[in-house]
């Protein structure tokens, strides 16, 4: 069955078993890396992409749910060569450890971001869910409250 997702603004043409999870197919097929494979049963978020703008586990989505719809990936989350304001939050305030997991929090924090503009730090702990092995949380939410501020890099 063939597939035809927006991937980062590119239409894709997928030949794929339908029931493949879109991690998978972004990986293996797209050779698009940066979205990580952790658990494999959607209880880390390190595979979070967006999906229509929404986030979702890729991990346990089958590719066929993406059929005609628009998926963006931590490859094309900076636009024109800028990175997004949370990516460059993220350098500013050194989240990353090793690093494994910080796609999938990106995403999430940008989607959080997209639908609370100003989160508070309760807001940031309920939306977002994804696990960080090396407990860089305190880090996350300095960086997501920079992105919201629009410090990015700068702060």
């Amino acid at each position: 069955m063939a597939i035809t997702v927006t991937v980062n603004g590119t239409i894709q043409t997928l030949d794929v078993e339908p029931e493949m999870p879109l991690l998978w197919a972004l990986r293996e097929t797209l050779g698009l890396t940066g979205t990580k494979y952790g658990c494999g049963i959607s209880a880390c978020g390190a595979c979070t992409v967006h999906l229509d703008g929404r986030p979702v586990r890729s991990c346990v989505l089958p590719v066929s749910a993406a059929n005609g719809k628009s998926v963006t990936t931590i490859e094309g989350l900076a636009q024109a060569g800028t990175l997004h304001k949370v990516q460059q939050a993220w350098l500013a305030h050194q989240v990353p450890q090793c690093g494994y997991c910080q796609s999938g929090l990106i995403m999430a924090a940008a989607a959080l971001l997209e639908k609370t503009p100003n989160p508070t730090d309760d807001e940031i702990d309920e939306g977002l869910t994804n696990i960080c092995r090396c407990g860089t949380f305190a880090r996350v939410r300095a960086a997501i409250h920079a992105a919201a501020q629009n410090e990015g890099a700068g702060s």
